[in-house]
């Protein structure tokens, strides 16, 4: 847990237990970079870089073959205190031409969370501090993830859907999309259309929970964030840091608390 101890709290049949934290997926900002121009930052595993930087010039279409690629370096940097790595690669003479037109026309996928966002930096904004101080009792997490469940009206039709709702002890506002980053958008933007304060309530979400998630949830000043999955270390991180609750694997009657436990009753 982020607050001293160690371990994770653990609510199951109505009972707190200290559990050992599940290993973390790793998670961090990885640049692109082709003959010395960021092309992209993309959240990703920091594992296969050259693997990684290869496919992803073949995929956009940067490069044609394998062949088109002279030398590759990976570099670890830091931005804001996380670790971050570039993917360098050099193109045979020739091919860097059209790199420039097409470095901020590209479009990401709808699972990066990162669209359009070519630095470290830019991936790693300072962290913005939460100061809401609302809480809730551990019975609601279960009520929350239920409401997100009863609102995803796009996701009977599709499992493929992803769902964010905003959870102020009584009811839940809902939003949907395929991209988890993207349902989170919308639910900020009608939180904001309608007036409403988002440090009043929790964001949950029916995704894992990654480090763009605790970014988006930070800005708009929401203490709470619940996930139906794992958090990953960066996000575990930035939750630490920005000063929001982050609860992790809340099923049924179950859930994994990580940080900042002080809003939910009872810890």
């Amino acid at each position: 847990m982020r607050d001293g101890r160690t371990g994770v709290m653990r609510w199951q049949d109505g009972t707190w237990q200290h559990v050992a934290p599940a290993p973390a997926p790793q998670e961090m900002p990885v640049a692109i970079v082709i003959d010395g121009m960021s092309q992209a930052v993309l959240m990703a595993t920091p594992h296969d870089l050259r693997d990684f930087a290869l496919g992803f010039a073949l995929t956009e279409g940067l490069i044609a073959a394998p062949e088109d690629i002279e030398g590759f370096e990976e570099a670890e940097v830091e931005a804001g205190g996380f670790a971050a790595r570039e993917a360098r690669l050099w193109l045979r003479p020739g091919l860097a031409a059209g790199l420039a037109e097409r470095r901020r026309s590209m479009v990401g996928p709808v699972g990066c969370g990162l669209c359009g966002v070519d630095s470290i930096a830019a991936a790693l904004p300072q962290v913005v501090a939460v100061a809401s101080e609302w809480t809730m009792p551990p019975a609601d997490v279960g009520r929350a993830m239920a409401a997100l469940a009863a609102g995803q009206h796009l996701r009977r039709d599709t499992p493929a859907i992803h769902g964010a709702a905003f959870w102020d002890g009584g009811a839940a506002l809902v939003r949907e999309d395929v991209g988890r980053h993207n349902a989170l958008d919308k639910l900020a933007g009608a939180l904001s259309a309608q007036g409403r304060d988002a440090g009043q309530g929790a964001i949950v979400m029916s995704s894992r929970l990654s480090v763009d998630l605790v970014q988006k949830c930070a800005r708009i000043g929401a203490p709470v964030l619940i996930g139906a999955s794992a958090p990953t270390g960066l996000a575990l991180q930035w939750a630490a840091r920005a000063g929001i609750t982050l609860i992790a694997r809340a099923r049924g009657d179950s859930f994994d608390l990580y940080t900042h436990p002080r809003r939910i009753a009872g810890t």
